[in-house]
């Protein structure tokens, strides 16, 4: 990588951070309607991944999406303008929170309904081998979604055809409220996968340069027709599985033992001991972040509401 590859990882994840803090606030205002679903502790999960990838690979994730979308190309403006549900977002104000979505990105979009992602990856990938391409798909979904129906469907089939598909399973250790150890069988959430014979490991989340290390690999793997693969990834977030969470299920001593081992932190820590940059370069990176935030926060609250007439666009695909 060079000097500048570094940096703008940094610059991803200190925006998302900063964009997440932001619709925190607007949700609280009553300026963000519905449900919402921060990011803050796991931005390094989807940085490093998402860097990864080449411009034909596509993304498709759960409803924890706003830092995926970002990571994918969609710009702080379009995003914000997204969650405050205006027809400048890029669902047209008609996704909110849980939907953004852009194809010419390659982002097949956040999914509300859970492990609802993992049949369309699949079908996507199928679609790819069909056609001949070398296209790798990124399934993200979160450990609680590896408890249900799709989730088995899904694997069984991507490895009876040998799809290209990357099933990524970020592990934040509480599946809404309820922990991995009082829900599922196995505490390693890779194990799932052995089950359909499909090679997968573990890496620390917390760690962009390790997601991406692992992703780079991995990818290169799958898209050499190596068939699937599943990583685990494991994360930590740092608010509550909601706005309306009161977190009762877990103490403030664990969430600051993670906090301790924050993803930007850590990042930030490695550009300056390795002489990737100085203080200043990061102190810049990170007010132009903040600038942006405060841009798109402007930009969407100045934006048009959506027509009454749009609710009947984009029903059905023109074919």
């Amino acid at each position: 990588m060079k000097k500048d590859e570094y940096l703008d990882l940094y610059y991803q994840m200190v925006l998302i951070r900063y964009m997440e803090e932001q619709a925190a606030q607007l949700y609280q205002q009553g300026k963000i309607g519905g449900f919402l679903h921060l990011y803050i502790g796991q931005e390094s999960v989807s940085t490093g991944l998402i860097s990864a990838r080449l411009p034909q690979d596509r993304v498709i994730t759960a409803y924890r999406d706003h830092g995926v979308a970002i990571n994918c190309g969609i710009s702080p403006d379009h995003v914000m303008a997204e969650m405050l549900g205006k027809a400048t977002g890029c669902s047209k104000g008609k996704g909110g929170s849980m939907h953004m979505a852009d194809v010419t990105k390659n982002f097949w979009g956040g999914h509300a309904i859970v492990g609802a992602q993992l049949p369309i990856a699949a079908g996507l990938a199928l679609g790819d081998k069909y056609s001949g391409t070398d296209s790798v798909t990124i399934c993200m979904f979160g450990e609680g979604a590896t408890n249900i129906g799709y989730f088995h469907e899904a694997l069984n089939l991507s490895k009876v055809w040998d799809l290209p598909v990357l099933w990524v399973c970020e592990n934040n250790q509480y599946g809404m409220g309820t922990s991995v150890d009082r829900a599922s069988a196995v505490m390693e959430i890779r194990q799932k996968a052995e089950g359909y014979q499909i090679p997968n490991s573990r890496i620390d989340g917390m760690d962009v340069l390790e997601v991406r290390k692992a992703a780079e690999k991995i990818m290169k793997q799958v898209r050499s027709g190596n068939g699937p693969y599943f990583l685990e990834i494991v994360t930590y977030r740092y608010r509550g599985h909601s706005m309306g969470d009161p977190e009762r299920y877990r103490t403030p001593e664990e969430v600051k033992k993670w906090q301790a081992n924050d993803p930007i932190g850590i990042y930030r820590q490695r550009l300056l001991n390795q002489d990737l940059a100085l203080e200043k370069d990061l102190e810049q990176i990170e007010a132009r972040a903040q600038a942006d935030t405060q841009a798109a926060v402007k930009f969407a609250e100045s934006s048009p509401e959506p027509e009454p007439e749009a609710l009947f666009e984009h029903v059905y695909v023109n074919a």
